[in-house]
């Protein structure tokens, strides 16, 4: 078992990706991400996203009613279709998905995010949550028909409501359920970088605890980041791997070990 987190950066070689993806015969859930067309469309449309540090430095976007309408736009629709309809070119039985269909991913909405803004901490509530179960049954069900899952947000609330939240999130709790042996993240990078401005400082190897190390350090998104892979990796043993997107063969290459290998 497989799982595959595909970064949200146009640099990411989709073509590549359903490529490689045709050429497996393990069972594979694709979750995606796909900021770069929200961005795009909200600029089109005069929305601009709205992101908010919280006060422990964790960056996340402001998710009002005209964000969530974006979001289906871009990560539901143009995203998700496209990345189908590239798999099934090559013969795969693809079927895009969020977490709200058949509640295949359920979450508890946010109390509030404790964002900080200049010296004050703001509670803002808005439609985010974190996901806490995976419909197993509809999952396995898919699996068992040889069909593959391409998932993304929105989740669906307490209430049936589309939440958004980190898909690096909704990763870990597959994880949790599926408990595959390894889980490939591609980015718009080599791998993890000492240095993000170098490309040439790829760190092959790192260890969990060098991993929760790392996590302390960094900032933004890039913070973000580690503390997803550091969740799914609690969520039940693996290896990660965290390869460039942009290649020609992206799948291939981590899984040739051509990346950041976590274990």
């Amino acid at each position: 078992m497989l799982i595959l987190k595909i970064g949200g950066g146009r640099g990411i070689d989709v073509e590549g990706v359903a490529t490689d993806l045709a050429g497996l015969s393990e069972p594979v859930v694709v979750v995606h991400g796909a900021n770069a067309w929200r961005d795009e469309l909200a600029s089109r449309l005069g929305a601009e996203r709205k992101v908010l540090t919280s006060a422990s430095g964790y960056e996340s976007t402001y998710s009002d009613d005209e964000a969530i309408d974006v979001l289906l736009m871009a990560y539901a629709g143009l995203r998700n279709k496209r990345l189908v309809e590239a798999l099934a070119r090559r013969g795969v039985r693809a079927i895009g998905l969020t977490g709200l269909d058949g509640g295949l991913v359920k979450g508890r909405r946010n109390p509030g995010i404790r964002s900080r803004e200049g010296d004050k901490v703001i509670v803002r509530r808005d439609h985010s949550g974190k996901p806490v179960s995976v419909n197993e049954p509809l999952l396995r069900m898919l699996l068992e028909a040889e069909y593959l899952p391409v998932l993304t947000v929105p989740i669906a609330g307490e209430d049936g409501s589309a939440l958004n939240t980190e898909n690096d999130d909704v990763v870990a709790v597959l994880q949790s359920v599926l408990r595959a042996e390894t889980v490939v993240q591609l980015i718009e990078a080599p791998g993890i970088l000492d240095d993000a401005s170098d490309p040439s400082s790829l760190v092959s190897r790192l260890s969990a605890a060098e991993l929760a190390h790392r996590e302390e350090a960094a900032t933004g998104r890039f913070k973000r980041k580690l503390h997803g892979i550091r969740k799914l990796m609690q969520a039940a043993p693996c290896r990660v791997l965290v390869a460039d997107g942009r290649v020609a063969h992206p799948l291939r290459d981590a899984l040739d070990g051509k990346g950041t290998v976590i274990s």
